[in-house]
This record gives C-alpha cells, structure tokens and sequence, in this order.
C-alpha cells in the first residue's frame, strides 16, 4: 500500500507506484516511482523498534567516508519508515572487484582507540551490544559469541556440549585470533549488501556498524559468495592480512550463524555449521 507521508517535504512528487525488492530481514522495501519521474528506497514495517531506522541512518553516515564505499542518501526517516535515494540497478564496473577491495580497505583504515562503538545499534532485529572495550579478544568473545547464550531461542537450539564448546573457544580466543586494530566495520556485509552504485562502483546498504576486527568483515563477505582474486590483491595493496586469515574465516562467522539461530526459531541447518565450526576450533 502506498503511504503519501513517505515522501512528504521532499519536493519528489507523489507516490504512484512501489515494487518490492528482494533481501532485508527487518523490514519490508520497495522502489518507488513518482509523480515527477523520481524513484526512492522506502523501507517500512510495523512493529520495529523505534531507533532502529534512525540507528540505520547513523551507520550509514559512519560508512559515508572519502575513498570508501558509496552509500545511499538518507533522503527522512521516521520510527516507522525509512527513505533512501536509490541506487537503482546498474551494471558492475569492468573494475567493480578491485575498486571494492580498496573500498573496504579504506574503511578498514579508519579505526578507533577501543573496540565497540558510540552508541548499541541492530543486526537484523537483534540488539548488538557496542560498549567501548580495550581488549579486542574479550570484546569479541563477550558481545559477538556469548552473548547468544543468553537468547532463548539460540541456548535452546544448541546441544549442551556445543554451548560448551563454544565458552571454550571464546576463552582461547588470544590463541586463535592475531590481535587486529579497531577498525571501522560495516557489520553484516554480505553479497546482498553490497550492489553497484548508479556509476557502476561498488556500494553498501543496510550496516550494523562497529570498530572490530577487519577480519570479521571478509568473514561474512567470503563465506556468502566467491570473490575475485583481484578484490583480496586489491585489499592487500591497501590493507596487508596477517598469514592464516583465511582459514580463521569461519570461527569469525561464529558470531552470524548465531545470530540467525537467535532469530530462527528453527535452525537446524545452521545449527549444524555452528557445530562444525565449533568442533574444528574446540
């Protein structure tokens, strides 16, 4: 249903038509067409939590940085609905893949004194905690594992000695993980996040931002699709990895597995990755 308020103020026209587009977990999105020939982003739902768009339109503000990512355009936003220019459905660039690799090293570049972030914000309609925290290591193992044993839904799903599991892999996590700068995160930077912008460069949507591990990042980013070669040589150029990252992709996954297991009342599939993981790791 069209709502006219969407658009309200914005010297857009009316709204004549939305077509909804695909992806999202928290709310329903539409590419809407007006009056005067526009097209916008509206995300709405009901029943969100009502910081969750204003939380939205900060992380993308943080991301919005010189010589990283395009990010859409907070064009209002209100407790129920957010509008945002759109980015249409462009082609890749021929240097899409490179051009995203040294993006996401720009953004990794920008990094902070502790590990967390100003303000809790979402992933999905889960609060993520974001206290400022010294020690990387204690910060992941606390905020991005173990706080998901506290979520019925996810203790419920995982046997007794998974969740064992996972306490002994958040405290050997000095032994797992290198230590790692603060950095910038967008948070839940899966392929369906990242799209071409209306010039054909690569750009972000819909973040869940912190300062964390750059690692976390390539974690969700790798693991959902294949990438080019020429993004990670892109990447390194800007940003070097310390040797072994890759094989420590799936224990920074951890922590988006279960988040969907402590939004999934029925899981059973990744229920199964996170036992594999965990047992790999343990």
């Amino acid at each position: 249903m069209l709502d006219p308020s969407w658009l309200t103020g914005l010297a857009l026209g009316d709204p004549i038509a939305a077509n909804p587009l695909d992806g999202g977990y928290a709310s329903k999105t539409y590419r809407v067409r007006t009056t005067l020939g526009r097209s916008v982003v509206v995300k709405t739902q009901d029943s969100l939590p009502p910081d969750l768009y204003y939380l939205e339109a900060d992380g993308l503000n943080a991301l919005r940085s010189t010589g990283g990512f395009a990010v859409p355009e907070v064009l209002r936003m209100t407790p129920s609905f957010i509008v945002l220019s759109d980015l249409g459905t462009s082609e890749p660039s021929p240097t899409y893949w490179e051009d995203a690799g040294r993006a996401l090293a720009a953004q990794h570049g920008q990094t902070a004194a502790e590990f967390g972030y100003h303000q809790d914000n979402y992933l999905g309609l889960l609060p993520q905690r974001n206290p400022w925290t010294a020690d990387g290591h204690a910060f992941y193992a606390e905020h991005r594992l173990l706080r998901f044993l506290e979520l019925p839904t996810c203790h419920d799903q995982l046997p007794p000695e998974d969740r064992r599991r996972l306490e002994r892999v958040a405290g050997r996590l000095t032994d797992l993980i290198p230590d790692q700068p603060p950095s910038l995160l967008h948070g839940d930077l899966w392929h369906g996040n990242l799209l071409p912008s209306p010039t054909g460069s690569p750009a972000v949507i819909d973040p869940a931002v912190y300062y964390g591990w750059p690692e976390a990042d390539l974690a969700t980013l790798l693991i959902y699709g294949q990438l080019s070669d020429s993004f990670f040589e892109a990447y390194e150029e800007v940003h070097p990895l310390t040797p072994g990252w890759r094989d420590r992709l799936p224990l920074l996954h951890l922590r988006e597995l279960l988040s969907i297991t402590a939004q999934t009342p029925e899981a059973a599939e990744t229920v199964g990755e996170i036992h594999t993981i965990l047992k790999n790791f343990d």
